[in-house]
């Protein structure tokens, strides 16, 4: 395999926070050198890749990605799903069972898994159902999906409402090592609601979800994981009565994380605007003071990770009346883009964003990438933090379009994307 060394580079450490002027070499599909803050001498047989001072970093870790295959390739293909990763800087996605079939027997993670191999230009890793048929009634067979490849456990858009299946589950998670990640959302609250609950959603004339529908199945959660043991990562919170209650639950030592959408990072309600479609999603937007507090919880570490909830729809479920549409946005490639809003608005530090995109999703998942480390896997990113342009949906690589940040004005690109080694996007001339 060829010899990179990556040079005149601005690294950042999502594991460490450090940062500085350096170079990484790599070889055999791994780091084996990094160079911080002197000139790297250029080993024989080297090819050398300029970064012109461009930020270095490891590869984003998304943990919730929905791909239609199997079953809806015509939303969207792990191929399709791969490609729009690579754009966006992100190396390894986690894709959801939501499928058909659904990723709840062996065979189907193997599938995914061969797939991936076959199709794929990033890591794709599947997350098996915790119940058969995501039907929230009966427990899937967690030793064996763990064995066929499944990194964690959960009903994708689906909450598991049953108590005592979601406490046998979170048993046998402990017993076996795994994760459950939960989309915590009660449905029986949701109910007819299409956004936020409160003044927007009146003034709309549309039914709102109260904040309830999240924070009381979060709530009775961490109950059952102090009764059991297990480990849980609560998929996104959206509002800042759940900041609270996974700030209680860490601070009483529990086994538990949780992340939050990008969207709910950088939109609110308000930008729904004209029924905006692109918009609607699950959790919803919230107001302007659960975004900020969201954005302090992620500042503060309350909030783990940062996903990018990637949702292709086609156009026969989003140009509908908005409460007819289905909730969902692509995200995958515009997750890197979309979060650097908050780096140049100042709310977040560059290095503090890329730990929750990288090596925190890492390490909920027990893997080795995230960090720029001699030894660790060469899953790499090169940004240009300040490139700016306009989004056009048209070339997005996704197979939908129906992306919140259509024509929106962005800042900041991957310029260079690398898995094990291996250059899979790159812009030839970046700024």
């Amino acid at each position: 395999m060829t010899t990179l060394l990556l040079t005149n580079a601005h690294l950042i450490d999502p594991a460490s926070g450090r940062e500085g002027p350096g170079a990484v070499l790599v070889r055999d599909g791994r780091i084996a050198d990094i160079h911080w803050g002197k000139p790297a001498a250029l080993p024989e047989g080297a090819e050398v890749i300029e970064c012109g001072g461009q930020v270095l970093t490891a590869g984003l870790v998304d943990l919730r990605a929905f791909v239609g295959e199997p079953g809806a390739e015509h939303r969207e293909t792990l191929a399709s799903a791969s490609a729009a990763a690579a754009t966006g800087g992100v190396t390894t996605l986690v894709c959801m069972p939501d499928t058909n079939p659904p990723i709840d027997d062996p065979a189907i993670v193997d599938f995914v898994l061969r797939r991936a191999r076959d199709t794929a230009s990033t890591h794709v890793l599947p997350a098996a159902a915790i119940t058969k048929g995501l039907a929230g009634q009966v427990m899937t067979e967690f030793g064996l999906l763990t064995e066929a490849g499944a990194v964690a456990f959960t009903d994708g858009l689906k909450a598991v409402t049953n108590a005592q299946v979601m406490r046998r589950a979170l048993t046998y998670a402990r017993d076996f090592g795994a994760l459950l990640m939960q989309h915590v959302e009660e449905p029986t609250l949701v109910g007819d609601g299409v956004m936020n609950e409160g003044e927007m959603a009146s003034r709309l004339g549309l039914h709102g979800i109260p904040r309830e529908a999240e924070t009381i199945l979060l709530e009775r959660d961490i109950r059952l994981v102090r009764l059991t043991g297990g480990r849980y990562h609560a998929a996104m919170i959206s509002c800042a009565d759940s900041v609270e209650i996974v700030r209680r639950a860490k601070e009483a030592g529990l086994p538990v994380t949780c992340g939050v959408s990008v969207n709910n990072l950088v939109l609110n309600e308000n930008d729904i605007g004209h029924y905006r479609t692109f918009c609607k999603l699950s959790p919803p937007l919230r107001t302007e003071a659960d975004r900020q507090a969201v954005v302090a919880a992620l500042n503060e570490g309350v909030i783990d990770v940062v996903v990018s909830d990637h949702n292709p729809q086609d156009v026969e479920t989003k140009r509908l009346p908005f409460a007819e549409a289905a909730d969902g946005a692509l995200g995958i490639e515009t997750l890197l883009a979309a979060s650097l809003r908050l780096v140049h608005a100042g709310d977040v530090s560059l290095p503090r964003l890329l730990a929750a995109l990288s090596a925190a999703p890492s390490r909920v998942l027990g893997r080795e990438t995230g960090r720029l480390a001699a030894g660790s896997p060469a899953d790499l990113v090169l940004i240009d933090a300040d490139a700016p342009y306009v989004l056009d949906k048209r070339q997005l690589k996704s197979r939908s379009k129906n992306s919140p940040f259509d024509e929106a004005r962005l800042q900041g690109r991957a310029s260079l994307t690398m898995v094990a080694g291996r250059i899979v996007h790159r812009i030839e001339e970046p700024r």
